[in-house]
């Protein structure tokens, strides 16, 4: 199978985030939507520090898009095909949407309330419960679950 360039990654990176290039470009300071277009068809060359924030916004690997931009990849097989999308419920979605807004701790416990470590409970709540955000977000979608 090819290797699939960095605009080919950036495009599904955005694409499986749900985003247009003019949100994600609202992410990246220094790119416009007309940035982002010409990066994904490779006619624009992006940073280390760009493609670091594509990553981050998208929610893919950073290693990922600087391996596809040096030209290296990495050897290691995972369990699905790289050109596989994965399709996701609307409470999936959320669910990412509140894990990229939690800070590292809040991240940790729920990863560890996902895993049935019972123990992590109070501490997954506690985070919650302190970061306005979250919370913000938790009330409009039990608001729009009504």
């Amino acid at each position: 199978m090819a290797k699939k360039k960095v605009g080919e990654l950036i495009k599904e990176a955005r694409t499986n985030a749900g985003m247009t290039q003019e949100q994600l470009a609202k992410h990246i300071k220094s790119l416009t939507a007309s940035d982002i277009s010409k990066a994904e068809r490779n006619e624009k060359e992006l940073t280390q520090a760009q493609l670091k924030e594509i990553a981050k916004a998208t929610g893919i690997t950073q290693k990922s898009l600087l391996e596809a931009a040096s030209g290296t990849s990495s050897t290691k097989k995972t369990g699905s095909s790289s050109g596989t999308s994965i399709k996701v419920t609307t409470t999936e979605k959320k669910l990412l949407e509140l894990y990229r807004a939690a800070d590292s701790d809040t991240k940790k416990a729920a990863i560890a309330l996902l895993k049935g470590e019972k123990t992590q409970t109070s501490s997954i709540l506690s985070s919650i419960l302190n970061n306005s955000s979250i919370m913000d977000t938790v009330q409009s979608f039990l608001t729009k679950e009504q």
